[in-house]
C-alpha cells in the first residue's frame, strides 16, 4: 500500500520520521526520480527531493493513517 505526501517545512520531515520510527513494519519513501530511502533514516530522508510528491510505501495501514495531513492527490 502506498500514499503520495508532501513535506514542505524541516518540522514536517521530523514529525513523520517519528511514527515512521515506531512502526513494525518497513517504510520506504520513493520519488519521482526513482530515489528511494528508509522513512526511518533521517540522512536519507534528507536527501530526497520534497518539491513534488513522494510516495509512501508500507503494509502499515495506521501509519498511513497519520499521513492524512501531507497527503496530495496523485500526480
Amino acid at each position: 500500500m502506498y500514499r503520495i505526501i508532501r513535506l514542505q517545512q524541516a518540522n514536517d520531515l521530523r514529525d513523520f520520521m517519528n511514527p515512521a520510527c515506531h512502526s513494525p513494519y518497513d517504510v520506504g519513501v520513493h520519488t519521482e526520480n526513482n530515489q528511494i530511502a528508509d522513512a526511518k533514516s533521517i540522512l536519507g530522508l534528507m536527501a530526497l527531493d520534497y518539491d513534488k510528491g513522494v510516495k509512501v510505501v508500507t503494509e502499515d495501514v495506521e501509519f498511513l493513517k497519520k499521513l492524512d495531513r501531507w497527503a496530495v492527490s496523485e500526480e
